[in-house]
């Protein structure tokens, strides 16, 4: 029995389609999820939570990225024996939905739609956001994605909507629903409030230019007190003045005007008060209680508002230390003024126009109304300063309209009441990467405000709250399952979406009269109290699936973008604690963002990126896949995507992993022999390579236990470098004598590295499995899928042998590097290499080893380091300065001087001990030696780099033997055709073949080796000719 054929240049894309028609025709994935008992009450099921992605667009790579960690895991898992159900879901509500559907309507605002037809337009919305499941499947896919599609969960089924119901009115009953007239984020051109978590996601923050004005506000004792503001559309519904009471102000007079301003600010506005004489300096605290006159007489009236408040959010870093209050159109405004009695008044309608309360703007954008304002207040002479301001502004994260903050009605989930409780349960979630549960998610929780869920909005999940439309019998019920709805409104229920639900109406019951009647409240909720509903939701809990939550949750799994983390990540933890008091997730994943080619985000106008498809189609899926988990993005940064990225992956990862398994069948088919999984081989490169693939599967155990694939990716990586470029190429004599135990072990390796490279690899390493060990990858093939993760003791350990061999590894690395720095091509043989290493002794079996595979002649040992090399100490200032500041040029000068010393504990200099990170310490051979330090070990090489015309000559000839070697894979010959072998060259190299006529021979199998001498330079390429000998 033999190896399938294996085609030294393969296309992986085709192969990949071939492997995933044949898990389509098997049932693969199924079949993996059954071959594992779920145990009582699902104790052997690992649960994966897939955060729902819209379906009206198309993937993107961020998605796709997303998709390789929500796939990887999963099979890792798999293969430990779990059950791992992997079910898709759909984000179907909310603004994503309703502005896409808008724009496919040509409508667009609240009256638009209700013209429209809110029934018809939420079927737009139905349609539009479903418009690409099957090119979302497709993709999916294609990406060799395991996951359900058949049993999908839909935000918009009644039964999901039903669930998120019962989530609303839990809350209600523990008290931590209320509504609330609050500032908040609003949206004009969607005309909804927005949560803080969607003033926080990406993009939300843009570049924009604002006018920045310093306005005069008449005191009642004549000053003008100055008041910087970047929205100056807000001064018209100015109530207050706020300073910081510790603050130190002066009053300035110029000519015969005074002024009161910060005394730490006066000086950046020397262009207007550079001239101004300080008359009184007082502390803030002195100013508090005085009244000022409005600038804007609209609400003249409003009970004790113009006068100045004291307020811890003042500050000194720009402006005037005076800041303008505006209740209806700022958070901290709106809670300052409301402690003084200051009521909060909101000029502004739901279109972002000014109401007819500001009587001469009225209907005018706030906005479009800035340089009105600026013009009149100029023609009043208040205006001290105009200029402008750059700055990061919040927008709608789905239109991207520049937000307002305005006092508005909205429900609110109270956060606040139960903050600290989630900071403690954060403690049980495992991040990765480790940073993000004490950083940006912790500091997150830590400072979390009550969630606004409310939306003004069409498509969603109703607010299940129904009032009485008459304030003189007030009642509020809130339902929390369909059956009570039924119960109360006598119709069967079938959609809980608007308009059929604002339909139910009925009298109230409190009321004697019989005349008023309870009415749905009009908005739905936000979305993302959807997404954070997902884990219960998905299973119509409690209203079905009771028994299987409870023994389900919290999930063992999830993974995003770190957007998430204020986000999904946060939706989900703030129900999960609310509701059920216990994390919503054990183990997390979040990546960084996915940018385009040219550092940007990615986007269609820009064209930055390749597009998927044709990756797909060109390069495969795996290399995708590898490319992306092997990026820096899974350890939270940011990172590109190129196709030269993704075509390095082929030429790094997939063609050596690829060739090692052509290697394996060229030779063992030549000699007619099949390996099998064996691991007593006594030939020391096979014990070397079975130990270090033990230590691989420990390493890619403990790595994917830890949920880290960058890592993972990194120590497969590893491994095939051992692989190909030291045990392959030191082994072909074997192989090309048909040694079984060489093939044996290649066998054995590549099985074991099939398995574990399975998760990161699926299709590259299925095939390579399926040609192991069934038909050639065929319909019989055994899938490596289907298999258990290799256990330690499938292999055996020799820690001495691991630590000696790649000690020499390490130096012949160190050596061919100082080849290549020197332009000592790796044929041209060398006199000599000196190891100089404390534990060189160790080396003694390998000498000759080294002196192959580095071409010297001879290899001399020494454990002396401190004959052949010193140490060399460089400093890192950028790490130094942040730690010792002016010291640390003290810390240079003593570098410099010499006076620094090693210890046992770390390095010192000029009396300061240095920090790890602060410092390298290597190895330099003395004199002008080329050399090169050991790397993980302690100790250097010094390279004899001089060159006689008796090592000339041999390099040539070695030389000569790669043309020779290309020229038979040229001609397609089988690696144990023997040739018949002629050469025409100039002089040099007809001298070299004549002194190493056998080493020629011998290498390249020729029987005879014909020489012409011609006249050409002396580094003319030879002309070569061989043919197959008789």
């Amino acid at each position: 029995m033999s190896y399938p054929d294996v085609d030294p240049r393969p296309s992986f894309p085709r192969l990949e389609e071939a492997i995933l028609a044949r898990w389509a025709d098997n049932e693969t994935f199924q079949a993996s999820i059954d071959q594992h008992e779920a145990g009582e009450h699902g104790s052997n099921e690992f649960v994966f939570y897939d955060g729902p992605p819209f379906a009206n667009g198309l993937p993107h790579y961020g998605h796709l990225l997303t998709g390789y960690v929500k796939d990887a895991i999963p099979r890792y898992q798999t293969m430990r024996g779990r059950r791992v159900e992997r079910r898709f879901g759909w984000d179907c509500h909310g603004l994503p939905a309703e502005v896409k559907a808008e724009q496919e309507l040509g409508i667009a605002g609240h009256p638009a739609i209700i013209e429209f037809g809110i029934d018809k337009f939420n079927d737009a919305c139905r349609t539009s956001v479903l418009q690409f499941t099957d090119d979302w499947r497709s993709y999916v896919t294609r990406q060799a994605r395991w996951v359900d599609f058949d049993n999908d969960y839909k935000t918009l089924d009644l039964t999901y909507m039903e669930s998120v119901m019962w989530a609303f009115k839990t809350l209600w009953d523990k008290g931590l629903i209320y509504e609330g007239f609050r500032v908040i984020a609003y949206c004009w051109r969607c005309e909804t409030p927005l949560s803080n978590t969607e003033t926080r996601m990406d993009d939300v923050y843009r570049d924009r230019q604002d006018p920045a004005l310093t306005v005069g506000f008449e005191l009642d004792t004549g000053e003008q007190i100055l008041a910087w503001t970047t929205t100056p559309w807000t001064l018209p519904s100015n109530l207050a003045l706020a300073v910081g009471p510790d603050i130190d102000y002066v009053v300035v007079e110029l000519d015969g005007t005074r002024y009161v301003i910060a005394e730490a600010l006066l000086a950046n506005y020397a262009a207007e008060l550079g001239q101004a004489i300080t008359v009184a300096t007082m502390k803030g605290s002195d100013l508090v209680g005085r009244h000022y006159a409005p600038l804007f007489d609209y609400f003249a009236d409003t009970e004790n508002a113009f006068q100045v408040l004291a307020a811890d959010f003042v500050s000194i870093e720009d402006g005037t230390g005076i800041v303008h209050l505006a209740p209806g159109f700022g958070e901290d405004d709106q809670v300052v003024a409301n402690a003084a009695g200051i009521p909060t008044i909101c000029p502004m309608d739901e279109h972002g126009r000014y109401t007819t309360e500001v009587a001469d703007f009225a209907g005018t954008h706030v906005f479009d109304a800035n340089p009105m304002i600026i013009k009149v207040l100029k023609e009043r002479g208040v205006v001290v300063r105009h200029a402008t301001y750059d700055h990061p502004y919040p927008h709608c994260w789905r239109c991207s309209q520049p937000l307002v903050y305005r006092a508005i009605s909205s429900w609110f989930v109270k956060v606040t009441e139960f903050r600290d409780r989630m900071v403690e349960l954060n403690q049980q979630i495992t991040w990765q990467p480790a940073h993000i549960k004490d950083g940006s998610f912790g500091k997150w929780l830590e400072n979390a405000r009550d969630w606004s869920i409310s939306r003004n909005r069409f498509w969603g999940s109703p607010i299940p709250v129904w009032q009485s439309d008459d304030p003189t019998y007030p009642r509020i019920d809130v339902y929390g399952s369909i059956a009570e709805l039924e119960a109360d409104f006598g119709v069967t229920v079938t959609d809980l979406h608007r308009p059929d639900v604002d339909h139910l109406v009925r009298p109230n019951p409190d009321d004697p009269t019989g005349e008023s009647m309870m009415r749905r409240v009009p908005e739905v909720l936000d979305c993302w109290f959807e997404s954070g509903s997902m884990p219960f939701a998905q299973v119509h809990y409690p209203f079905e699936n009771q028994d299987w939550f409870e023994h389900h949750y919290p999930g063992d799994f999830i993974v995003e973008y770190i957007g998430q983390t204020r986000g999904w990540f946060y939706t989900l933890h703030v129900l999960a604690t609310a509701l059920f008091d216990r994390p919503a997730f054990t183990n997390c994943v979040s990546h960084g963002n996915v940018l385009g080619d040219d550092g940007r985000k990615m986007s269609k106008s820009l064209n930055n990126y390749p597009d998927p498809r044709e990756m797909f189609d060109t390069h495969g899926a795996d290399a995708m896949r590898w490319h992306l988990l092997s990026s820096p993005i899974l350890r939270g940064g940011d990172g590109m995507v190129t196709e030269e990225g993704i075509r390095d992956t082929v030429r790094h990862v997939l063609l050596p992993l690829w060739n090692s398994w052509y290697f394996l069948t060229l030779y063992a088919n030549a000699a007619d022999y099949q390996g099998v999984v064996r691991t007593d081989s006594t030939n020391v490169l096979d014990r070397y390579v079975l130990a270090k693939t033990r230590a691989l599967v420990a390493d890619m155990t403990e790595t994917l236990d830890e949920y880290d694939l960058f890592g993972a990716c990194q120590v497969v990586r590893e491994h095939l470098d051992v692989l190909t470029n030291w045990y392959v190429r030191r082994s072909r004599g074997r192989f090309w004598a048909g040694d079984h135990d060489a093939i044996d072990t290649m066998h054995t390796v590549l099985s074991v590295l099939a398995r574990v490279a399975a998760p990161l690899l699926p299709l590259l390493s299925e095939e390579i499995y399926g040609g192991l060990h069934g038909t050639g990858g065929g319909s019989g093939a055994t899938s490596v899928h289907l298999t258990d993760w290799p256990a330690l003791d499938e292999l055996p350990a020799d820690d001495d042998l691991v630590d000696t061999m790649d000690l020499v590894r390490d130096v012949c690395s160190a050596t061919l590097s100082v080849r290549k720095a020197h332009q000592r091509r790796v044929r041209l043989p060398l006199n000599s290499v000196t190891v100089a290493a404390v534990d060189a002794d160790r080396l003694a079996d390998f000498v000759d080893v080294i002196a192959d595979e580095v071409n010297v002649r001879r290899v001399v040992l020494t454990t002396d380091v401190a004959s052949v090399a010193t140490e060399r100490l460089q400093l890192v200032p950028a790490k130094l300065g942040p730690r010792l500041g002016k010291d640390v040029q003290q810390v240079i000068k003593a570098h410099k001087a010499g006076d620094w010393t090693v210890e046992v504990d770390g390095v010192t200099v000029g009396g300061v001990t240095l920090e790890p990170g602060e410092y390298t310490l290597d190895l330099v051979a003395s004199g002008d030696q080329a050399s090169a330090g050991l790397g993980a070990h302690a100790g250097v090489i010094a390279l004899d780099i001089e060159v006689n015309d008796e090592l000339e000559v041999e390099g040539r000839a070695r030389d000569l033997v790669r043309l020779v070697q290309q020229a038979r894979r040229e001609a397609d010959l089988v690696v144990s055709d023997r040739i018949e072998l002629a050469v025409r060259a100039s002089e040099p190299w007809i001298v070299a073949i004549e002194a190493h006529r056998e080493l020629i021979a011998g290498e390249t199998l020729a029987t005879s080796l014909l020489t012409e001498q011609i006249a050409s330079d002396d580094d003319a390429v030879p002309v070569i000719t061989l043919t197959v000998a008789g």
